[in-house]
C-alpha cells in the first residue's frame, strides 16, 4: 500500500473547500459565514459520507479513503481532472484511466477560431475527432457540419472516404494514415472506456484491411506539427505547414494550416477566402 501524505491531504481539502461557494452546489446561501466557502458539513452531504469521516479527513487522522470516496469527494469540491488525479496521489491511489474524451470546445478556443478569418484552423479530440472549425478549414477540407455528428473524424474519413483521401498528394497518404492510426492507438489506450473511440476501432478495422494492417503495427505516436500538400479543387495545390497546438486541460487539439507569406501557397489561401466566402454567400 502507497504512502498517504495526510498533512497534505488536509491542507489540500481546506483550500478547496474555501474555494467551492454554496451557490455554485446548489446550496442556500443564508446565514453568516465565519469563513468562506464551504462548511465541512456541506461537503460531505455533497460526498455522501458521514460528517465524522470528513472532518478527521481534514484534520490529518482519517483512514485512507477508498477509490470511490475519492471519487466522491471530487465531485462535491468540483475538483478538475487535474487536481482529481492530485488527490488521488495524495492519499497514496493512483488515479483511473480518464472516463471519456472532452468533447466540449472551450468558448475562449471557440472565438479564437473565429478571430481567425484568413487562417484554416479547427478542433479536434485525441482521437480526431472534428470538433469545431472556422469558415477557413471548411472551404479547404470539406464543411463538416454536412456530417452526422458520429462521422466528423478525420481517421474515419481517410479509411472510409476516398474524396477526403484524394486531398492529399497521394506520396504522402501512406504516411499520414500510419500516424493517423498510430494517434488513435495512443487515445484508445488513454481512455478504454470511451464507447466512441472503441467503436471507431472496431468500425474501421471491419471496413478497412488498410487499417487493420496499420493497427497490428502497435505504432503509438502522438499528434504533432507537420508539413501538409493539399490539392484542392477550386485553388489547386496547396504546401501547408500543420500546426497542432494541444490543450492539456480537455486533451484536444487545436490545429492551424499557413503558409508561408509570399509563396504560391500564400496566395491561394487568399483566394481560397474570396472562394469560400462566395461559397457560402451562394448557400445562404
Amino acid at each position: 500500500m502507497e504512502h498517504v501524505d495526510r498533512a497534505e491531504l488536509a491542507a489540500f481539502l481546506r483550500r478547496w473547500r474555501a474555494r467551492i461557494q454554496p451557490a455554485d452546489v446548489g446550496l442556500p446561501t443564508g446565514g453568516r459565514r465565519r469563513t468562506p466557502g464551504l462548511r465541512r458539513q456541506e461537503v460531505a452531504q455533497l460526498a455522501g459520507m458521514s460528517v465524522e469521516y470528513y472532518i478527521r479527513l481534514e484534520q490529518g487522522r482519517g483512514p485512507r479513503p477508498s477509490r470511490q470516496m475519492i471519487g466522491a469527494i471530487s465531485r462535491a469540491l468540483r475538483l478538475s481532472d487535474a487536481e482529481r488525479a492530485h488527490l488521488h496521489h495524495l492519499v497514496g491511489e493512483p488515479p483511473g484511466p480518464p472516463p471519456g474524451l472532452a468533447r466540449d470546445v472551450r468558448p475562449g478556443v471557440l472565438h479564437l477560431l473565429d478571430r481567425l478569418g484568413d487562417t484554416p484552423a479547427m478542433v479536434c479530440s485525441a482521437a480526431r475527432d472534428v470538433l469545431a472549425w472556422n469558415a477557413m478549414a471548411a472551404a479547404l477540407l470539406g464543411d463538416f457540419s454536412t456530417l452526422p455528428p458520429g462521422e466528423r473524424n478525420t481517421i474515419r474519413q481517410l479509411f472510409t472516404d476516398p474524396g477526403a483521401r484524394a486531398r492529399y498528394h497521394p506520396a504522402d497518404v501512406e504516411q499520414i494514415a500510419l500516424r493517423a492510426v498510430a494517434d488513435l492507438r495512443v487515445a484508445a489506450a488513454r481512455y478504454p472506456a470511451d464507447r466512441g473511440v472503441r467503436g471507431l476501432v472496431d468500425r474501421l478495422s471491419a471496413v478497412s484491411a488498410e487499417f487493420r494492417e496499420l493497427w497490428a503495427r502497435q505504432d503509438v505516436e502522438v499528434r504533432r506539427s507537420t508539413h501538409k500538400r493539399i490539392l484542392h479543387p477550386v485553388v489547386g495545390p496547396l504546401d501547408l505547414d500543420c500546426e497542432a497546438l494541444h490543450d492539456p486541460h480537455s486533451d484536444q487539439w487545436i490545429i492551424f494550416y499557413t503558409a508561408a507569406p509570399g509563396t504560391p501557397s500564400h496566395e491561394a489561401l487568399r483566394l481560397l477566402k474570396v472562394v469560400g466566402s462566395q461559397d457560402l454567400a451562394v448557400r445562404e
